[in-house]
């Protein structure tokens, strides 16, 4: 496909990065020549310099044979705009990340009037995401797939679990054979693991099934469960807002830090029943003040990196259980997780994630489009979603009986309302829902999975 990115930052840098390397054709724009420069350098892209709401500089760049035009840059109003101008002079498909709040009730409106295919609000996806861990505390992410129906839980094994140091082919108990563990990352290794793998200390599990039944077996396996009521928030921007938003509808109590007392009354207009303090966060007096050892949780989302990292570390050696913290540099995630802090979320990764499922999307519109797609441990594995539909080739044959590509897992099934933990007498129905991991591979396609050639270093 041919792509075009308005918007050469942290966001437009990391989709250029994945969808020339799926071999797609990228055009950049941006005016910051510095930015540019470093997709030109290190990335297979063509750079324009130029404003991308001109149309001599979206003529220039091929915009009437493109099949997509994603706007990223730091202006909701330059991305709408910039789609719109891309719709008329020909662009068959347009993305625009929009970010401000004012905008958020509107977005279905945005859509059918500009003429956008796509919008990303990636501070209120990111707000869903740390909502979700909060809502499973011992989990260091969580992901859901088939409408919320099937969730994907990473787990740190503790010596103190009774799966440590036992074989998957080992582990007993009455929720195992309802949930499926489809990953383990163990140190920079990543496994898609099978009855012989054996389970050990500080592994990081990617445990996949129906809400109910992975609850019920971290709790088997004896997996310290607590409940969070009350939240203390670093920094009053967006992402806090949608936050504490969504956690007051679920009874969280909410507690926001903002150095801006400007700002502070603006939330405390919009968020009548949290609690807003004016003051700087960074201050480990203020903290104590506010009473920060009796919190459940801490979600760090100022905007410095270092900020947020540091205070979620000084909330962790006060005692709060989960701390949660926001990054804006999305290199080194999967590192940043070892430094004892329980969870990291980048809006630019969710972003990034979300535009990327739709780009493959169009590749299949017709044959079994990607529903949801998730990088995971630094892009190393992916777990997506298709629905098998008429034109997938393997329906109704045992799972075991089909050969798949090498380092892929099927995952989970979701047939109309029954979720099915997949064995080897399973079959793939159409209309069904099929939960995809995949390591070292992408996917666009459903039947990208499987070769027609019988040969035996290929099969799982």
């Amino acid at each position: 496909m041919k792509i075009i990115i308005v918007g050469s930052g942290k966001v437009g840098y990391s989709l250029a990065q994945s969808l020339s390397t799926e071999g797609n054709d990228v055009i950049m724009i941006d005016h910051d020549k510095e930015s540019l420069d470093k997709a030109y350098n290190f990335l297979d892209v063509m750079c324009i310099k130029g404003n991308g709401l001109r149309s001599s500089t979206l003529i220039e760049s091929g915009v009437k044979e493109c099949d997509l035009l994603i706007a990223v840059t730091g202006s909701d109003e330059v991305n709408m705009v910039c789609c719109l101008t891309a719709k008329k002079l020909g662009a068959k498909h347009c993305v625009a990340r929009i970010r401000d709040p004012e905008y958020a009730d509107e977005l279905l409106v945005l859509k059918e009037e500009i003429g956008v295919d796509m919008v990303i609000n990636p501070e209120r996806e990111a707000a869903a995401e740390i909502a979700r861990i909060i809502k499973f505390p011992p989990a260091v992410n969580v992901e859901i797939f088939a409408k919320g129906r099937i969730e994907m839980v990473e787990i740190k094994v503790s010596k103190n679990l009774t799966i440590c140091d036992l074989k998957l082919k080992e582990h007993k108990g009455n929720f195992y054979h309802s949930v499926l563990i489809c990953a383990v990352q163990r140190g920079d290794e990543i496994y898609i693991p099978h009855g012989d793998f054996l389970i050990e200390g500080n592994d990081l599990l990617y445990i996949i099934g129906e809400h109910s039944k992975v609850y019920g077996y971290c709790r088997e396996i004896g997996v310290d469960f607590y409940k969070i009521k009350s939240v203390m928030i670093l920094g009053g921007g967006r992402l806090s807002y949608y936050l504490a938003k969504n956690l007051n509808e679920i009874g969280i109590k909410v507690k926001i830090i903002e150095i801006s007392k400007q700002r502070g009354n603006e939330l405390s207009e919009l968020l009548p029943n949290v609690l807003i303090i004016c003051g700087d966060g960074t201050e480990e007096t203020l903290l104590h003040s506010e009473s920060i050892q009796h919190m459940d949780a801490f979600v760090a989302l100022a905007g410095r990196d270092e900020d947020n990292l540091i205070t979620a570390l000084v909330a962790k050696e006060n005692g709060v259980r989960k701390c949660i913290a926001k990054i804006n540099k999305i290199a080194h995630t999967n590192l940043l997780n070892k430094i004892g802090i329980d969870s990291i979320v980048s809006p630019k990764i969710v972003t990034a994630n979300h535009i990327i499922r739709f780009a493959r999307s169009l590749k299949n519109a017709i044959d079994n489009p990607v529903n949801t797609l998730y990088k995971l441990i630094d892009d190393k594995v992916e777990a997506l979603e298709f629905v098998a539909d008429s034109h997938t080739k393997f329906l109704d044959i045992p799972l075991k009986d089909i050969n798949f590509v090498k380092n892929i897992m099927i995952a989970a099934l979701l047939r109309k309302n029954n979720i099915i933990i997949p064995h080897g007498n399973d079959v793939i129905k159409e209309r069904d829902s099929v939960i995809l991991i995949a390591k070292d591979k992408t996917f666009s396609d459903l039947n990208e999975i499987f070769i027609s050639t019988k040969s035996s270093d290929e099969k799982i």
